[in-house]
C-alpha cells in the first residue's frame, strides 16, 4: 500500500490513547531527508533554541497529538558502533522530545532475547499495526496494515520488551 504524508498524519491524529513506533534498521534512505543528511555530514547541527528550523509538519503533529493526551513513544534498536545514519538521527532526536514524543535506544546486542516482528511498525491504540517495509538499501517500499489481534499483541509485547531494556534518549550516547 502506498501512503502519502497527509494520510499518515491523519492516521497519527486518529490515535486516541497511544502510538508506538519501533525502528530496527541502521540505515534509512528517505529522499526527503537527503538535503538535511548532507548538511549534517558537513557539520550542520540543529539549534535547540530555533524551533522554527526543525522538521515540520511532523513535529507540529507530534505536539498536537501529545497535547490531546496521546502517549507517543519511539524505540530504536541500533547496532554499535552506530551507523552514520543513526548518528545523524541521534543528533536531532531532541526535537522529537521537545515536541512531546518519548524516545529510547536499545543496543542490538541487548535485543537478542526479544521476539521481534520482521519489519519496523507503528501500533495505534494497541489495535492497528502499520508495518513499514524497506528494501535492503533502506528505501521505503510500502506499508501494510492489520487489525489482527494476534499480530497487534505480538507487536505490543515486542515494543514493551524493547522499551523496558532501552535507554532514554538523554542518557544514550553515541
Amino acid at each position: 500500500m502506498a501512503q502519502s504524508l497527509s494520510s499518515f498524519i491523519d492516521l497519527i491524529r486518529s490515535a486516541e490513547r497511544s502510538a508506538v513506533h519501533l525502528e530496527m534498521r541502521d540505515v534509512y534512505a528517505i529522499p526527503n531527508e537527503d538535503e538535511r543528511f548532507a548538511a549534517w555530514r558537513q557539520g550542520h547541527q540543529l539549534d535547540p533554541d530555533d524551533r522554527d528550523s526543525w522538521w515540520r509538519p511532523w513535529l507540529n503533529v507530534v505536539q498536537e497529538v501529545t497535547d490531546k493526551g496521546v502517549c507517543l513513544r519511539r524505540a530504536r534498536i541500533v547496532s554499535e558502533p552506530a551507523s552514520e545514519y543513526i548518528r545523524y538521527e541521534h543528533s536531532f532526536t531532541f526535537t522529537n522530545i521537545a515536541a512531546g514524543e518519548e524516545v529510547r535506544w536499545l543496543p542490538r546486542r541487548l535485543a537478542s532475547g526479544i521476539a521481534l516482528p520482521g519489519n519496523d511498525y507503528w501500533l495505534f491504540d494497541g489495535a492497528l499495526v502499520q508495518f513499514n517495509v524497506f528494501d535492503g538499501e533502506g528505501r521505503w517500499v510500502h506499508t501494510e496494515q492489520t487489525r489482527d489481534q494476534a499480530v497487534a499483541g505480538l507487536c505490543s509485547e515486542a515494543f514493551e520488551s524493547v522499551w523496558k531494556r532501552a535507554v532514554p534518549h538523554d542518557a544514550y550516547t553515541i
